[in-house]
């Protein structure tokens, strides 16, 4: 017993030594089954084995394992049988990591072997053994093994071999998988800094999921930086969110119908020369047939309303203003605006006596909506016809 207790003590001495070295050490517990071929000189026949390893693998490809098998062999040349039990430790070395599915290994140990005597007693072996085999891993816990052994007696100096296969259970302990490290958020903005496409946003700031600050008009502009909020889609702005107002007229670009205005004019609310105020505006009850701009003859009076006024205002203008909502391309839209109010203007210049150069006529498409384009009653309310009755001053 001498020599596997040396061996014991040596492969257990280097496995205190170095678990500091491993990531996660495993134990397997290893039941099997198997065969047995005894040597030509061995008075025993070929028989089943059953047993029972436990191994410890102290670093991804080293382990060490204690095993216990017994069987029942018939002799070949006496009556009866021999019952025999084996005992022995093997150092594994592997060709794969504990987290492959396949794990090749090669193996080598040595141990003690009991065989019952004829009338009593035992005959006790001493015998080294070398092999191989290969474990594959159906899951973190359970594995397969298949494993063959070449045994050599040191007494008898004969061979003996041994092919098992069994199913192993581990056990993990030890160093484990390290804790993932917590996402960085640099900026403190709620978005980790793999995902942040805007790093290092201002404090306090509100943020897309992308970790870039909201844009809510759409301007170019962050909404922390934004003084003007709500701009019109499309339309120009500056460094702070504000509609362009090329000629510093205080008619921004989008509603300025008489750009590049010198320096100091004053202008009206079109962007214009010659200042007016507003006085009054009509929201004129007129509808027109789907895709038309023919106007019914029961508008007269309606129409008739804004004649009138402007009759007995003499210093005053009216601009017919149409509209529409936003359903269809926005180019038809302005088209069919303008062809509509343009409509309205002749009626009051040339049936109700209008001075036609009182009267103009400006289409302003769906740019101008007075309610909720999304539901059907705000479009019907964008659907309109204005008359904006202005005095000269």
């Amino acid at each position: 017993m001498t020599l596997p207790r040396s061996l014991a003590v040596a492969t257990l001495a280097a496995a205190i030594a170095t678990p500091a070295l491993a990531d996660e050490q495993k134990v397997y517990v290893n039941p099997f089954m198997g065969f047995q071929w005894f040597d030509e000189d061995c008075d025993l026949s070929e028989t089943a084995t059953f047993g029972v390893g436990l191994e410890y693998r102290f670093l991804p490809r080293w382990a060490v394992e204690g095993v216990f098998s017994r069987g029942d062999a018939d002799r070949q040349h006496l009556p009866g049988d021999s019952d025999f039990e084996d005992y022995r430790l093997d150092g594994l070395y592997y060709f794969a990591d504990p987290d492959e599915d396949w794990n090749p290994y090669v193996a080598t140990g040595a141990g003690h072997t009991d065989f019952d005597e004829i009338g009593g007693g035992t005959d006790g072996e001493t015998r080294l053994n070398f092999g191989g085999g290969i474990r594959y891993n159906v899951s973190d816990v359970v594995s397969l093994r298949g494993d063959v052994r070449e045994y050599y007696s040191l007494d008898k100096e004969h061979f003996d071999t041994l092919a098992t296969v069994g199913i192993s259970f581990a056990f993990g302990f030890g160093g484990g998988e390290p804790e993932p490290a917590a996402p960085q958020d640099s900026d403190n903005d709620g978005v980790n800094d793999e995902r942040d496409q805007c790093p290092n946003t201002s404090a306090g700031a509100q943020v897309d999921a992308n970790g870039c600050e909201l844009d809510s008009d759409n301007d170019g502009v962050a909404d922390s930086r934004d003084d003007c909020p709500n701009t019109p889609s499309g339309a120009e702005v500056n460094s702070r969110g504000c509609e362009l107002d090329s000629d510093n007229d205080g008619v921004v670009n989008s509603k300025d119908q008489c750009p590049g205005t010198q320096a100091g004019v004053e202008v009206d609310e079109r962007g214009c020369e010659g200042v007016t105020e507003r006085v009054q505006t009509f929201t004129l009850e007129v509808q027109f047939p789907f895709n038309s701009d023919d106007i019914g003859d029961k508008y007269d009076s309606e129409l008739r309303r804004v004649a009138d006024f402007l009759k007995e205002n003499p210093g005053t203008t009216v601009e017919v203003a149409g509209h529409t909502d936003s359903v269809g391309p926005a180019s038809y839209n302005q088209e069919l605006s303008q062809r509509r109010a343009q409509s309205v203007a002749d009626r009051l210049t040339d049936m109700l006596g209008v001075d036609p150069d009182r009267v103009s006529a400006m289409g302003y498409g769906e740019s101008e909506p007075v309610a909720d384009n999304s539901t059907e009653a705000g479009r019907a309310d964008n659907r309109r016809v204005e008359a904006r009755i202005q005095l000269e001053r």
